[in-house]
């Protein structure tokens, strides 16, 4: 007698679906190519956070390992050269600092071999085993006295503060050459410049690296490539005068080549840009740029085992998919497709390690081999088991200008045919970003409670070339609007969207568009605007953007016009009718919580409808698992009291 299994039934995401939703991230290849070692970040309710664990499964997909499993969380797992150890970052054991652990893969307890008094940014082990080349951040002595009462921060750099960091004051990280068995530590550079992403050539001699050695490089985003001899006292050498940014060196497997990304612009303000696929001697002389003509940001270049081609990942209109170059330029797309790659890693034969997402499926470790996807991890099969999630498809509007919009469209699962729809404009921050083909929590919890929710890619996008994203310089709040009324026109016309039911919303750029948007048109009955901001004028010096603002509006002394053209939802505040949910990080110093308490503050005189939330001690990101909970509960509750009808 058989007794039938029962499927299981299928319900619609929701908010507390945020505590078993894991992350993948950094995944690295032995050297033997037959394991991959990974972070897997999960959410601990007790304590309210997340905490990261490292994994690993085999090239073949069958068998995976929990390496770590300890309260402090582990991360930047990395084979030792000889495949016999992994090296992993963590505080374990009451550190102040991360450390520097060795685990034997044959067995025993992981080791630690650091004991460093400041931190460790950054680290990669030399080809021979012997050594690990590190990034260390100058000690801060501010915090060390005995009362625990910090000294006063003394500021005098041109940019004083970042979100996250804080307030700046000086202090720079350098490279330093640690011996593994002497456990002695090197200084490689000092100074008043930052020196990051070293990488080791092929026969241990040297270090690529990145540095602005600029006069002021607070003033700028130039970055250039150096090489030194990995020995202390050694010289540094540039290789790239590009006077735009140089970053992400990798050396070719022959050591006689380095292949790097570099900005289009040249200018000191580089926002705006897109990066290019550029190969230089390892003596320096001028660069090959391979991606010129892609007009396409592509970002993460790793030279194929055989040193002939280098892969990259291209973001393309919605997609971000996987391409390479051969030295003399010749580009093939290697997968693509409605799904986005963000993560690659060289394996013989041609083969590659990916991290992959699709609009169903939070991202997973994929082997691609000869241009097709081959599944290694399966971390989220039992999240996505009890699941019933949107549909999601792209669509083309346009806009009153003429401008062509590509758009992402969520439908909440068995929403019926034919019938209009409450929907919701989620809108990306950036405001260079784009929507993509991955899976998107924020929009799939929206679209279960109810909602069509759609993700524009307004002008000032990436992934639709260097003009689209330029196309909003000094001009904000213009042609973004003009590109989500569009796409809102559309979705009314094709009888997907209520046009009475029209809510608006999103976080960074996205809440300031939000408020551009109902500062213009009065149609949306509800909006939920997220660490933005309106009267621009007062963010001069008290976020983090003065090189952005000097460079793209002018100084607010000398062109007061256009800092107050560009602040009109909260000059010409008396225009919203929009019933608003204003939300902010304590903390952040990104856009800080003053441009929506000005907001909130407006409308609350005005007798518009208005609540705020600070989430405390958070910054431009909410990182706390309750806060983001409460971020999606009170985003539907607000669009639920306005946009639903009492009698649905």
């Amino acid at each position: 007698m058989s007794v039938a299994q029962t499927p299981v039934k299928k319900r619609p995401i929701n908010s507390k679906d945020i505590y078993r939703l894991q992350s993948l991230s950094d995944p690295q290849i032995s050297p033997d190519g037959k394991w991959v070692a990974y972070g897997l970040s999960t959410v601990d309710t007790t304590k309210d956070k997340r905490n990261s664990d490292l994994w690993m499964v085999s090239w073949d997909g069958k068998e995976s390992v929990q390496l770590t499993n300890t309260p402090e969380g582990e991360s930047r797992a990395r084979f030792s050269p000889d495949g016999k150890y992994l090296s992993f970052v963590s505080a374990r054991q009451g550190a102040t600092k991360g450390q520097i652990w060795l685990m034997d893969r044959r067995g025993g307890e992981a080791k630690k071999l650091t004991d460093l008094k400041t931190d460790l940014e950054d680290y990669v082990w030399s080809p021979d085993g012997k050594k690990i080349a590190m990034v260390l951040r100058d000690p801060d002595y501010a915090d060390s006295a005995k009362t625990k009462v910090r000294k006063p921060y003394v500021l005098d750099r041109y940019h004083f503060k970042a979100d996250v960091k804080g307030y700046l004051e000086k202090g720079s990280v350098h490279l330093y050459i640690y011996d593994v068995t002497s456990k002695k530590l090197d200084t490689l550079t000092t100074g008043n410049y930052d020196e990051t992403s070293p990488t080791w050539s092929p026969d241990g001699s040297q270090l690529a690296f990145v540095s602005n050695r600029t006069e002021d490089p607070d003033r700028n985003q130039n970055t250039d490539i150096y090489v030194i001899d990995a020995k202390k006292g050694a010289a540094m050498k540039q290789l790239t005068t590009w006077p735009g940014s140089d970053n992400n060196p990798e050396w070719s497997p022959d050591g006689k080549r380095i292949a790097y990304t570099r900005s289009t612009a040249s200018g000191n303000f580089l926002m705006y840009d897109q990066p290019v696929l550029a190969v230089i001697s390892r003596d320096g002389g001028e660069p090959t740029l391979l991606s010129k003509a892609l007009d396409r940001p592509v970002r993460n270049p790793r030279w194929a085992k055989d040193g002939q081609t280098i892969g990259v990942l291209v973001q393309d209109d919605r997609q971000t998919y996987v391409g390479q170059y051969t030295l003399d330029g010749k580009f093939t797309k290697v997968i693509t497709g409605n799904r986005v790659f963000t993560e690659l890693e060289p394996v013989a034969s041609g083969s590659w390690l990916t991290l992959m997402s699709d609009p169903q499926t939070p991202g997973e470790l994929y082997a691609v081999e000869s241009g097709a996807p081959r599944r290694l991890t399966h971390a989220h099969d039992a999240f996505l088991a009890p699941l019933e999630l949107a549909t999601v498809e792209g669509f083309t509007s346009k806009s009153k200008d003429g401008a062509q919009v590509s758009n992402v469209l969520y439908k909440p699962a068995n929403a019926p045919a034919n019938k209009k729809m409450p929907t919701i404009f989620f809108i990306h921050g950036g405001p260079v970003s784009q929507d993509e083909f991955n899976f998107d929590l924020t929009r799939q919890l929206l679209a279960a409670g109810g909602y069509a929710v759609v993700a524009v890619n307004y002008r000032g996008s990436n992934g639709r070339g260097l003009d689209y994203t330029k196309a909003i310089y000094a001009d904000w709040g213009n042609k973004e609007v003009l590109d989500i009324l569009g796409a809102t026109d559309y979705v009314v016309e094709k009888g997907i969207a209520d046009p009475e039911r029209l809510g608006i919303g999103g976080w960074s750029y996205g809440g300031i568009l939000t408020n551009y948007t109902i500062a213009t048109d009065t149609r949306f009955k509800a909006a939920a605007s997220g660490a933005g901001s309106s009267l621009q004028l007062s963010m001069y010096g008290i976020d983090q953007y003065t090189n952005q603002y000097e460079t793209e509006l002018g100084a607010p002394w000398k062109n007061t016009d256009k800092w107050l053209k560009l602040s009109y939802p909260f000059l010409k505040a008396d225009r919203i009718k929009t019933p608003t949910l204003f939300m902010a990080g304590e903390k952040d110093f990104n856009v800080p919580t003053a441009g929506s308490e000005q907001m909130f503050q407006a409308l609350r005189s005005l007798g518009i409808p208005t609540q705020l939330i600070i989430y405390p001690g958070q910054f431009h990101g909410i990182s706390v698992p309750s806060y983001q909970k409460d971020r999606i509960d009170r985003y539907l509750q607000w669009f639920d009291k306005y946009l639903k009808p009492k009698t649905m």
